[in-house]
C-alpha cells in the first residue's frame, strides 16, 4: 500500500510538471509542427475536368460506366508513437527521471491536441507495447507503466524495434525514438522507418560518464554486458560516448530539454 501511494505521489508530480511545460512551452510549437498532414478517404463524386486522374476510382468507374473519383480530407489526429529505450544503461535515475518527463511532457501536448498516443518500451526485445489511445487516463497510463516496468532484457538493440515497429503499424505516424543511442548498426532501418513515418530520434546522455579525464586509472563496467576493462588514462581526455545525432534532439541529463525540444521545433523540421 505504501508503495502504491508512493507511485501514485510520484505520477502526480510528474503530470503536474509535465502539464505545465506542455501548456506553456510545447503546445504551440506542437501545434505548428506536428500538424496532422495524412489524408484520409472522404466520399466518392463523379469526374470533373481538372480532377486528378491518379484519384479516379477504377472499380465504381467499371460499375457505373462512368469516371468516378475519390475525395479526401486532411486528417487533422495525429498517432504519436514514443519508443522508448529501457535498457539497463537508461535505468540510472538521472537518465530515467529525464526520460520519464520528457515522456509525459509529449504525451500531454498530445493529448491536449487531441491525438492518440501510443508506447513501445524495448530494450534488446520488445518489453511492452502500449496500444494507441486518447484521453488523460490513457496518458497517466503510459507514464505509469514507464515508472514500474522490470525489463527482461537488459541490453540495447535498437534494428530490432525498428524493424518491429515497421511491421506492425502500417499507417503514418510521428515516433519519438527515446534512446542514449548505445548500439550500432541501425542507421538503415532508420532511413527505411523514416520513409514511411515522421521519425525523430531523441538522444540522452550524461557527459559525466561520457569522457574519462587525464591523470588517473579508470576500471569501466558497461551496464549491459556486465564487461570489465581497466584504463591507464595518463595524457589526454578521452572522449568513451557516442558523438551527437545530426537530424535529431540531444539531451543531457544536466542541460534543459525543454530548450532543446524548443529548438529543434524551431527549425521547421517536421514535413
Amino acid at each position: 500500500m505504501e508503495k502504491k501511494k508512493e507511485l501514485l505521489k510520484k505520477i502526480r508530480a510528474i503530470e503536474i510538471k509535465a502539464t505545465i511545460l506542455s501548456d506553456n512551452i510545447f503546445s504551440g510549437q506542437y501545434q505548428s509542427c506536428l500538424k496532422g498532414n495524412g489524408m484520409e478517404f472522404s466520399d466518392i463524386r463523379r469526374y470533373a475536368p481538372g480532377d486528378d486522374v491518379k484519384k479516379i476510382d477504377w472499380k465504381v468507374t467499371a460499375k457505373q460506366r462512368k469516371a468516378y473519383v475519390k475525395e479526401f480530407v486532411e486528417e487533422r489526429e495525429l498517432s504519436v508513437f514514443l519508443l522508448v529505450d529501457i535498457s539497463a544503461s537508461n535505468r540510472f535515475k538521472e537518465k530515467l527521471d529525464l526520460i520519464t518527463e520528457l515522456v509525459g511532457s509529449l504525451a500531454f501536448s498530445a493529448n491536449k491536441n487531441g491525438d492518440r498516443i501510443g508506447a513501445l518500451f524495448f530494450s534488446d526485445r520488445v518489453e511492452k507495447l502500449i496500444p494507441l489511445k486518447k484521453g488523460r487516463k490513457h496518458t497517466l497510463s503510459v507514464i505509469e507503466n514507464l515508472l514500474t516496468i522490470e525489463p527482461k532484457g537488459k541490453k540495447t538493440n535498437i534494428n530490432m524495434i525498428l524493424r518491429y515497429f515497421g511491421k506492425i503499424f502500417k499507417r503514418r505516424a510521428v515516433i519519438f525514438l527515446i534512446s542514449d543511442f548505445l548500439d550500432d548498426g541501425y542507421e538503415k532501418e532508420m532511413k527505411i522507418l523514416g520513409q514511411r513515418h515522421e521519425l525523430i530520434p531523441v538522444r540522452i546522455s550524461d557527459k559525466k560518464y561520457e569522457s574519462l579525464p587525464k591523470g588517473a586509472i579508470f576500471t569501466l563496467e558497461d551496464s549491459e554486458t556486465e564487461e570489465r576493462i581497466v584504463i591507464e588514462n595518463y595524457k589526454d581526455d578521452i572522449k568513451i560516448g557516442p558523438i551527437s545525432l545530426l537530424n535529431g534532439i540531444n539531451i543531457d541529463v544536466d542541460e534543459d530539454y525543454v530548450k532543446e525540444i524548443s529548438k529543434f521545433f524551431n527549425k521547421g523540421r517536421m514535413r
